[in-house]
């Protein structure tokens, strides 16, 4: 059992608002995390998944089911399937507004279960489960392991090569298939692979709606419709560009990533770690998959950037607290990094204090005066201790 960063602020949360929300991709381990925190809630806890059909009968009159309850914490599991229970959340709340009344897990967006961000507001805690991050898996597993399988548990922790690449694929074969139409998209499954393929192969670079369009033989807006959506239900991560109180011309399209290396590196075919580091998109892969593993741990003051102008000065990551960029990164696969003029630049422009090249396992030194080439676990473990000024 992996004991999960997320763990306290969820008790920390459940200790202060009427309902808390754990949100995240299927299969990041939420209905796991709940589990392991049920010994130290302040209450008993009653778990129902509403996937089943024996606990969705247990809710046909919701009010009187869960009204024998209202001194305990109610786990309801895939809270996206029944959106209609959110009014009679927010009835119970505020008749009874206790802390940790309710623990709601779902693999969906608050955005996307509309009826959540309208019925709650004010009374639930939004935290997101992110796939698992290196610091939560360094006493288990390398960061190379990490990077080929990605951090889904069953995948990350499979027996063999062989069911790992299975469970890969089953993943996103059930994901197409079963919960896009369920979350209320409803096209072409081929469709939205061949789209999937093209944000996979289009990694790090800026999103042209209108190239996805042509390949697709849809419209941009449809394309964006599409993209959103991916976004919403935890497959593909936005990573927008910095852009506040800077004169100077700037690149405002955003890039997109997909959310987990592994299933990046089923959807091209990549069957070993071998294999990737030989592959052309080896590259953009691990520059994704370091922006998600530091998304993973920013703190909720903290934003997530890229930097990019017109005359090519670029920075991979900024990050800004309390709309100030403190941070600038470059991320290189390679343990010998050298540092770029237009990187330089971007310490210029946007006058941030800490600088990084962050590699695979590179020791922690300083290149020159402000920038400091360092490993992926020193850089992660920074991005933790991040603190407002």
């Amino acid at each position: 059992m992996i004991s999960r960063l997320l763990q306290s602020s969820v008790l920390e949360a459940i200790g202060v608002m009427p309902a808390v929300a754990i949100t995240g991709a299927r299969q990041t381990g939420k209905t796991t995390l709940a589990k392991m925190i049920r010994p130290d809630l302040p209450s008993a806890s009653h778990y129902l998944d509403l996937e089943y059909p024996e606990d969705q009968a247990k809710l046909q009159d919701p009010a009187f089911y869960l009204q024998q309850y209202e001194e305990d914490c109610v786990i309801l599991d895939e809270i996206q399937y029944m959106p209609e229970l959110f009014p009679v959340l927010r009835s119970l709340i505020d008749r009874n507004r206790i802390p940790g009344r309710f623990l709601l897990l779902g693999s969906a967006s608050p955005s996307l279960i509309r009826e959540s961000a309208e019925s709650l507001a004010g009374r639930i805690a939004y935290l997101e489960l992110h796939p698992l991050n290196l610091l939560e898996v360094k006493d288990q597993q390398n960061w190379k392991t990490l990077f080929f399988r990605g951090g889904f548990p069953n995948s990350l922790l499979a027996d063999s090569a062989r069911e790992c690449e299975l469970w890969r694929n089953n993943f996103i074969k059930t994901y197409l298939e079963r919960e896009l139409p369920l979350l209320g998209l409803n096209t072409d499954v081929r469709l939205m692979r061949k789209l999937m393929l093209l944000l996979v192969r289009s990694q790090s670079h800026m999103l042209n709606l209108q190239n996805f369009a042509s390949s697709l033989g849809i419209t941009g807006p449809t394309v964006a419709r599409y993209i959103d959506f991916l976004e919403r239900s935890y497959m593909v991560n936005r990573l927008e560009p910095y852009y506040k109180n800077i004169k100077k011309r700037l690149v405002k399209s955003p890039k997109i990533y997909l959310s987990d290396s592994g299933l990046m590196h089923s959807l091209l075919g990549v069957s070993d770690y071998e294999n990737l580091i030989n592959h052309p998109s080896v590259g953009p892969s691990w520059e994704g998959f370091v922006i998600n593993q530091t998304r993973s741990l920013l703190p909720d003051y903290a934003e997530l950037w890229f930097f990019r102008t017109h005359e090519g000065a670029e920075a991979d990551m900024v990050v800004s607290i309390d709309d100030r960029p403190l941070i600038s990164a470059e991320i290189k696969w390679t343990n010998a990094p050298k540092v770029s003029r237009g990187f330089r630049n971007v310490m210029n422009d946007l006058g941030t204090e800490r600088n990084y090249v962050v590699t695979p396992e590179a020791d922690t030194y300083m290149v020159s005066e402000g920038i400091t080439v360092t490993s992926l676990q020193e850089w992660l473990k920074s991005v933790q201790d991040l603190q407002r000024g």
